[in-house]
């Protein structure tokens, strides 16, 4: 089992969980070709009024698919999606957005390098843990 799904003792509450939609953050090196690598994860969770992101470029990988891929450039769109989510005016555009605003327009389609993939949902107690987990469960 794992710990989200434990038994909770007898007399003890299980903590109170919190719907929370996840995305990946997707590399594809070159779009004409279609392949692509986890490089991130995207967690909301409107209970908490909560969006995070996460990133990890595995270079390697990204060369190994492309080595002319600009690698700096890259890891820029990366830490775009992580400041949009922070908000304020590191964001941009996006300084004053809430965070469900923010992550719906983090997940929009787009046909570039950096891309979100599909949403997902999940029930979290503690959705900064969860951005920490997906990433080391899905992306490293």
């Amino acid at each position: 089992m794992t710990e989200q799904n434990a038994p909770v003792p007898d007399g003890q509450t299980a903590p109170a969980r919190d719907v929370f939609e996840y995305a990946l953050v997707r590399v594809v090196p070159r779009v004409e070709r279609g392949e692509q690598f986890n490089a991130g994860v995207l967690v909301y969770c409107r209970a908490k009024s909560f969006v995070a992101a996460r990133t990890h470029l595995d270079e390697a990988k990204l060369l190994a698919l492309d080595p002319a891929a600009d690698v700096a450039g890259i890891r820029a769109s990366l830490g775009a999606v992580e400041r949009i989510c922070r908000g304020g005016a590191a964001a941009g555009q996006a300084e004053s957005d809430d965070a469900g605003r923010r992550f719906r327009w983090l997940i929009a389609p787009r046909s570039t390098v950096v891309q979100p993939g599909p949403v997902h949902t999940g029930l979290t107690a503690d959705p900064e843990a969860e951005v920490n987990r997906l990433l080391d469960l899905l992306v490293r």
